[in-house]
């Protein structure tokens, strides 16, 4: 999704700290109270959301290069309800946060806590600028979540980028060059609650009719809301672990070339876990563990090459098999925390490829863990509608759908700034600048666009045009050429999807068009 998140820049403390018992410091933190979104105020949401004020801590010394030099703002080292994922956030969406932030945890239930991690500051996957949500006015600025794993205590430290003197020469001129921290400035801390147990799932019915849409179907004109569409798609079951689809024999492989090369000067970072994510197991899951069965509410299952080839007629000659998608109720997604309104797009002529930038210390049974926290964070602390991707890949492979309306319908995201429009966004969960995303998880990229692009007939090998909605790389209103199959920073200046994932794009449209027959 962004740029790199989780790259511990500190010794890790393993030592105990000892922590401040003062009301302001050591009381736990009260919970987040933004306004209500789809749920009533007494509804027991599964998760929690802990909202902590950041305030001033010591003020830098003062340069003759630099002036206004603000003090460090963060949140002394606390402890704190169970939570799994951090975040920024503050008032003014269209505001930027200059400055480093950085966080460190408590492992829950012991005296372990981590080095220093940076946080990814720039709001870059969010609605369009006229998107329901921006005229709503819930939306606030945020950085990128962070997934820690289970913490029950938190450092939290911004340190403003220096603001040179007005006659200096290199003094910022433009609204992205450093300035004062933005206000109303919080730590979010999100638990993502627990799955619902599987024996809450509906019996298995017919699959989703939306998967059958093809071009002509979405709206007429632009993006709609679908006020009648009132409860979604799939409410909450399941989490679970194990691999993803194992390469396939007969599945065309992509030439050994990357896509752009790598000019970030850094070695890649071979560490990635790959073999060991492939190796992953359960036997306590129905929606992860592909030798069990799973209701049709959780698990839309792959089709054949022959199921894909008996719905081609004369306007849909290249569909490609549609992969294996763990719904929203297979992941436990709580339908009670995102509009009930559902929004769409006339058409799909671009895929956006992005990491989560979530970092990636997850398992992927953990998987449904980190959707949901980044559901949560999405909708109670940045003030959108619903998650803002439309489909979410573990590193084992497994495709997960993200935004509610439908795998198969042109569902309106917000994941490209600008680009939200006749677009479909995919966040790879990780983070992938330095480190090689798994090939299970590219793979799975491929395979889903090759789906999702050939019902409304686009050729992911090919280009297509967007007109831009506005963004900090083009301007509202102009008209952009850009790959059927792009990477996030094709749109908006930014690292997402990372060096290393985005090198392996070029692997993906090779591989999709060649499922689509072409």
């Amino acid at each position: 999704m962004r740029a790199t998140l989780a790259s511990a820049v500190g010794v890790a403390c393993t030592a105990a700290l000892a922590l401040p018992l003062t009301p302001g410091q050591g009381a736990i933190a009260a919970p987040h109270t933004a306004a209500p979104h789809a749920a009533p105020a007494s509804a027991a949401l599964p998760g929690s959301t802990q909202s902590l004020p950041l305030s001033p801590l010591a003020r830098p010394a003062a340069s003759p290069d630099r002036a206004n030099v603000e003090p460090e703002h963060g949140v002394a080292a606390r402890k704190v309800r169970p939570f799994s994922l951090v975040g920024v956030v503050w008032d003014d969406a269209r505001a930027d946060l200059h400055g480093q932030v950085q966080v460190r945890t408590r492992a829950a239930g012991t005296d372990r806590w981590s080095g220093w991690q940076d946080v990814e500051t720039h709001s870059d996957d969010a609605p369009d600028l006229d998107a329901a949500d921006r005229r709503a006015g819930r939306v606030r600025g945020a950085t990128a979540p962070l997934w820690v794993g289970d913490s029950d205590g938190v450092q939290l430290r911004i340190r403003p980028h220096a603001r040179p003197a007005p006659d200096h020469p290199h003094a910022p001129t433009d609204r992205h060059a450093a300035g004062p921290l933005p206000s109303g400035l919080r730590l979010e801390l999100v638990h993502p609650g627990d799955p619902q147990p599987a024996t809450t799932a509906k019996a298995a019915g017919p699959a989703d009719p939306a998967t059958k849409v093809g071009p002509a179907d979405g709206p007429a004109d632009g993006p709609v809301d679908d006020p009648a569409a009132q409860s979604g798609d799939h409410s909450g079951d399941q989490s679970g672990d194990q691999s993803g689809d194992a390469a396939d024999p007969a599945e065309p492989q992509a030439p050994d070339q990357p896509d752009q090369p790598d000019q970030s000067g850094q070695q890649p970072d071979q560490s990635d876990q790959s073999d060991q994510s492939a190796a992953e197991t359960t036997t306590d899951n129905l929606v992860l563990d592909q030798t069990r069965s799973a209701a049709a509410d959780l698990v839309l299952p792959a089709e054949t090459a022959e199921q894909a080839e008996a719905q081609r007629d004369g306007k849909r000659r290249y569909l490609a098999p549609r992969p294996r998608i763990i719904l929203r109720k297979g992941w436990s997604a709580d339908e009670r925390l995102r509009e009930r309104r559902l929004g769409y797009t006339r058409t799909v002529k671009a895929a956006f490829v992005h990491h989560s930038a979530t970092g990636n210390n997850y398992r992927c049974a953990q998987a449904p863990s980190v959707i949901r926290s980044i559901y949560r964070y999405h909708v109670k602390s940045s003030g959108w509608r619903d998650l803002g991707y439309n489909f979410l890949v573990d590193k084992c492979g497994n495709i997960y759908e993200g935004r509610a309306g439908g795998p198969g319908k042109p569902v309106l995201g917000a994941h490209t700034l600008g680009f939200n429009s006749n677009s479909t966004g995919i966040a790879v969960l990780g983070t992938y600048s330095r480190s090689t995303p798994p090939r299970a998880a590219v793979r799975a990229v491929a395979k889903l666009t090759a789906w999702k692009l050939g019902l409304h007939g686009r050729n992911p090998a090919g280009s297509t045009y967007l007109v831009s909605g506005g963004s900090n790389k083009y301007r509202k209103g102009v008209t952009v050429r850009l790959k059927v199959i792009s990477g996030h920073r094709d749109g908006f200046t930014t690292d997402c999807p990372g060096t290393q994932l985005y090198r392996q794009l070029g692997a993906a449209r090779y591989v999709a068009a060649r499922l689509q027959g072409r």
